[in-house]
């Protein structure tokens, strides 16, 4: 077997999640911004399968990056940054797909308002566990 195959699984995993909750933060700030406009319900319902979509990718990412570390949950130096990332960015993806399974596709405008600025909060932890985890390939 490839020893590297669990760090190319992970490196194939790990976009989906992301373009998924970035894009439903994206498709869900645009229907909160537009108002009450005639196809906002469908950017509400593209950004309710997205989340949902991307929180259930994020699992083949967790468990191959769980492989690829041999169930370090922390480790050292890059990996160590990665991972105070991730972890919160993975809670707090699961809680918003949670969330949003519950209200349903549309939910109310206040409401709205703290889930975008969460799924800001996951964006930029992502971002951060994503350049942690770049630093890790330069270092190789």
């Amino acid at each position: 077997m490839d020893p590297t195959l669990w760090a190319k699984a992970h490196g194939a995993t790990v976009h989906f999640p992301l373009a998924l909750s970035l894009g439903s933060g994206a498709l869900d700030a645009a229907a909160f911004a537009l108002g009450a406009r005639p196809f906002v319900r469908d950017l509400h319902v593209a950004g309710y399968w997205m989340i949902l979509g991307g929180t259930l990718g994020s699992l083949p990412a967790v468990v191959s990056g769980l492989l690829m570390t041999r169930g370090g949950l922390l480790g050292h130096g890059a990996l160590r940054m990665h991972h105070l990332f991730v972890w919160p960015a993975f809670t707090l993806l699961v809680a918003l797909a949670t969330w949003r399974l519950c209200v349903g596709p549309q939910p109310a405008r206040r409401m709205l308002a703290g889930y975008l600025i969460a799924v800001g909060v996951v964006a930029a932890l992502m971002s951060a566990a994503g350049y942690w985890g770049g630093e890790m390939m330069i270092a190789r």
